[in-house]
């Protein structure tokens, strides 16, 4: 398996990391600095919840009609312009004196355009990689996804204290736009890996086809649900703890870079394949604590703990990587990320409805309470045959 050192020696991986590391900072401290805005205007844990995590619920639509383009468009043009969008609509969000509801409108468009992204970057980063560095490689993503989610909600914290929501939104527009130029000048202009014209067509049914294998769709299920209704309890830090969000998502990007870690770089294949499940499990049982509503110094705990749980994503990865023809490869982790994405964001929406008529602490054990079954039933489910074994051919696509 190559180290992580090498993979900065392959070209087109150092940019598109340093792209993805703008893009990180950004989205947390705007995201961050979004959801205060939002609750001090309102008071409403659910609008709150949905400032943060509602891009995730347009990826729906996304994956429905645009997923073709991942495999369908330069890369290069498509990444540089998607960060872009990302610029003006965060900037656009600064504006003083716009309602809540043209807020949460803008959030939902820009979900929209990054469901494309995800198909596209990840794509990108399996066809730039070796076979044996895609683990690795998306390991290391995922670390960087980490320190940058520790150090932009740090930061995004202690600006909230020190200058205006918007102010930290500006910021997180320039990160974006730092985004952009680092794609369009550091990434070769490579052509698309499919041919023919992104179309809704297309989208559907290839769809269809990663969706026919029982394989698959398990894998997909295990990657959406258990990780979505955590998030759903991520979602209730702001009104959990309006003065410590900020804390509690630094700890909670320290517990993921530890998993990521752990699982990327530490632990040989024959133990990894068999940890999903235990993993999935870890991410949701903290959280149970919540429901005696516990103070800072042990939700701190629980939420490190937890996050070390979404170190099964990776083992979920390599598994649908393994299942999956080449020339979809763009397709299906835009899939992938699509679908997890809209279950964090409708567990968002679930998760602040409950908060509304119970309290964040009980909307917090809920949601855990969710994911645990979520995952025994999936665990279950992957060890039953399933009765009719015919699937469709990958090479119908």
């Amino acid at each position: 398996m190559p180290s992580y050192r090498s993979l900065f020696r392959t070209p087109e991986f150092t940019p598109l990391f340093l792209a993805a590391a703008a893009q990180t900072a950004a989205s947390t401290m705007g995201g961050l600095a979004l959801g205060t805005l939002v609750y001090r205007a309102t008071g409403s844990p659910l609008l709150s919840a949905l400032s943060m995590f509602g891009p995730a619920l347009a990826q729906v639509v996304g994956a429905t009609f645009l997923l073709s383009g991942s495999d369908r468009l330069p890369p290069r043009t498509a990444l540089s312009a998607i960060a872009a969008v990302f610029a003006a609509g965060t900037a656009f969000q600064a504006v003083p004196g716009l309602p809540p509801g043209v807020l949460l409108a803008v959030v939902l468009l820009s979900g929209l355009v990054a469901a494309l992204g995800g198909g596209v970057r990840w794509g990108l980063l399996n066809e730039i990689l070796t076979k044996d560095g895609y683990l690795p490689g998306r390991s290391l993503f995922n670390i960087l996804n980490g320190l940058t989610q520790t150090v932009g909600f740090a930061t995004g914290g202690l600006l909230l204290a020190t200058i205006s929501p918007r102010g930290c939104l500006l910021i997180a527009a320039a990160l974006y736009l730092t985004a952009a130029l680092t794609l369009r000048l550091g990434l070769t202009a490579r052509p698309p890996r499919t041919t023919g014209r992104p179309s809704v067509a297309a989208t559907w049914h290839t769809n269809a086809v990663l969706w026919s294998s029982r394989p698959r769709r398990l894998t997909y299920l295990g990657l959406w649900v258990p990780n979505g209704l955590v998030v759903g309890c991520e979602s209730l830090y702001v009104s959990y703890a309006p003065e410590s969000a900020g804390t509690l998502f630094a700890c909670g990007a320290v517990g993921m870079l530890a998993g990521d870690v752990t699982v990327g770089r530490l632990l040989p294949p024959a133990v990894r394949a068999r940890l999903a499940t235990p993993l999935l499990l870890l991410l949701a049982v903290p959280y149970l604590a919540f429901a005696a509503r516990p103070p800072l110094s042990l939700a701190v705990v629980c939420v490190t703990v937890a996050s070390v749980g979404f170190g099964a994503s990776l083992v979920q990865q390599e598994r649908l990587m393994s299942l999956t023809p080449d020339a979809l490869s763009g397709h299906s982790l835009g899939l992938h990320s699509a679908g997890m994405l809209t279950m964090q964001g409708v567990s968002a929406a679930v998760a602040g409805s409950l908060a509304q008529v119970t309290s964040p602490a009980a909307g917090m054990a809920l949601m855990a309470g969710a994911s645990v079954a979520a995952t025994m039933g999936l665990a279950l489910a992957g060890r039953t045959p399933a009765r009719n074994t015919a699937v469709r051919a990958d090479a119908e696509a």
